[in-house]
Order: C-alpha cells, then structure tokens, then sequence
C-alpha cells in the first residue's frame, strides 16, 4: 500500500523533477553508505528506502522511456 503511494507520488512528476530527485537521492546514498562505513548510521532502514526509491525512479523512467520510443515509431 505504501509502496503503491509512494509510486503515484512520483508518477505525478516530471521528467526533470525525477531526474533531480534521482540526482538528490544517488547523494544521500553515497552519504548513507560513507557513515555505515564509520559506524555513524543513525537509521540502517534509511539505506533500503532511498535505494527502493531509486529503483522506483529508474523504472518510471524506463517506462516513460519506452512509451515515448513506441509512440515515435508508430505516429512518425
């Protein structure tokens, strides 16, 4: 359900704005993985949740990706 939520949430964004986002989240990520690294982690969870939402992001793009190759294709 949540996952579901989220996922909408980031259908209703532009190509930038998830590209932005995707840009923002590879960061937290390098940042999250540097303090596992030296034992500074505050929430261990965080890692999984920002490494789910890449993913999200990445198969939104993806999708949108190949609707816009088919749509070329077939209207040109």
């Amino acid at each position: 359900m949540m996952a579901q939520t989220k996922f909408e949430d980031l259908r209703q964004k532009s190509d930038d704005q998830l590209t932005d986002e995707l840009v923002s989240l590879k960061r937290e990520q390098f940042n999250l993985r540097f303090q596992a690294a030296t034992n500074q982690l505050e929430g261990p969870s965080r890692i999984r949740e920002v490494r789910r939402t890449i993913a999200r992001i990445k198969t939104l793009q993806s999708e949108r990706a190949k609707t816009a190759q088919a749509s070329k294709t077939t209207g040109a």
